[in-house]
């Protein structure tokens, strides 16, 4: 039973990989200029901002299997 339960656990941290997709998906949400970040406007330093959210993202998926295969 304890292997079922760090599948699951498994499984849980590839869910982490839909956050940037489900932040940007829905556009309407971060059309806008404001609030702008040093002369930026919000709609592209939000788009930026996910790249890097994903990148850790994706880091700390990879930490997670890498640990669980081992």
């Amino acid at each position: 039973m304890s292997g079922r339960g760090e599948k699951r656990r498994f499984r849980l941290a590839y869910l982490l990989l839909f956050l940037p997709f489900l932040a940007l998906a829905w556009v309407p949400y971060y059309n806008r200029a404001e609030p702008s970040l040093a002369g930026v406007p919000f709609f592209y330093w939000y788009q930026l901002l996910w790249i890097v959210i994903g990148a850790i993202l994706i880091g700390l998926v990879y930490l997670f299997t890498e640990r669980r295969a081992s």
